[in-house]
């Protein structure tokens, strides 16, 4: 029997710990992102320093560079991967909406949801612990919660924790970040033993290399569906210090959203080509000419060379999504 241990608890990472019918997997969304992956991992660590020795982190795809790097850093092993949740119990973190989760869940077996997104409309047979929380990150959620049970929180986790919110609210320059996001950073910082801005540079570095990446790769990296009032959507991100460096693989990438798009037999596919330096976002649309009109009222322009193009918008959740369900809504 192999375990890994912090400070915090224990973190099971090995499949023969536990019989694969006791175990309670911590999951996130399908495409896993920074946050999704370190909330898994975080978030099982607290429930085993709490006594819940069955619960087990796990990664509903390939981890991306951005992770690898992160994880990397601070030594902290990537979780096991779980493509198929038939019969299993999960735990859903980052987060509520079926179309992104772990593909055969049987809603029953959700035994709990910790998320920052909209409400999805997930429903299940009887009541389950369910916490929502307006704020940037999942990370800043759980580290609530490690106060909340006096839980010590180990270096590792502290910047795993940090570095979902560094992430996912791109260095305090998405909307999406609060003042507790900031809060939570630097207790978080003190912890880790690290400098957060320059530490969250270098993973901006990580995230925005698109060197080794082909065109699917890059639409398919931090991809979520949607349905809007029937309308029925994708909405992937990826984000670069610099627009340029995706002009090369522009054509290849419309040409893999057309690909997806009549594959999954969407309505439309949209892809945020955000530059984190410029804060901006140029957004990319494939589809219908129902959905190219819904698309153009959404964000208030015309399609041009296959997208639009939006100054100060960085956050699919609260920039992209919100305006898109409005435009759909019947």
């Amino acid at each position: 029997m192999t375990l890994v241990r912090f400070k915090s608890g224990s973190y099971i990472n090995n499949p023969e710990v536990l019989h694969l019918a006791d175990k309670i997997y911590v999951v996130g969304h399908k495409s896993p992102d920074t946050d999704s992956v370190t909330s898994a991992i975080t978030y099982a660590n607290l429930k085993n320093a709490l006594g819940m020795k069955e619960v087990v982190p796990a990664a509903a795809g390939d981890v991306n560079n951005e992770t690898k790097f992160l994880l990397d850093y601070f030594k902290v092993p990537a979780p096991e991967k779980l493509t198929d949740a038939t019969d299993k119990k999960v735990i859903l973190v980052d987060h509520n909406e079926m179309a992104q989760a772990v593909d055969k869940l049987n809603t029953d077996n959700i035994v709990e949801i910790v998320d920052h997104h909209k409400i999805g409309g997930i429903q299940t047979g009887k009541p389950i612990f369910f916490l929502n929380e307006p704020v940037g990150a999942t990370g800043g959620i759980i580290a609530n919660l490690y106060e909340q049970n006096k839980v010590p929180i180990s270096k590792e986790m502290a910047g795993l924790m940090m570095s979902a919110i560094l992430s996912d609210t791109v260095l305090f320059k998405s909307p999406t970040c609060t003042p507790r996001d900031k809060a939570a950073v630097e207790k978080l910082a003190k912890i880790a033993g690290i400098d957060p801005m320059k530490f969250g540079m270098e993973l901006l570095k990580a995230k925005s290399d698109i060197s080794s990446k082909s065109a699917k790769d890059i639409l398919t990296g931090d991809f979520k569906k949607f349905d809007f009032s029937g309308t029925k959507a994708g909405v992937g991100q990826i984000e670069v210090m610099d627009l340029k460096d995706l002009a090369p693989k522009r054509g290849a990438i419309l040409a893999e959203m057309n690909n997806m798009k009549d594959a999954e037999k969407l309505d439309m596919v949209v892809l945020m080509l955000t530059d984190v330096m410029k804060e901006a976002s140029d957004i990319l649309f494939v589809g219908t000419a129902g959905a190219a009109a819904g698309f153009e009222k959404a964000f208030g322009g015309k399609i041009s060379n296959n997208s639009i193009y939006k100054e100060k918008v960085l956050s699919r959740k609260k920039q992209v999504i919100p305006p898109l369900e409005g435009a759909f809504k019947k």
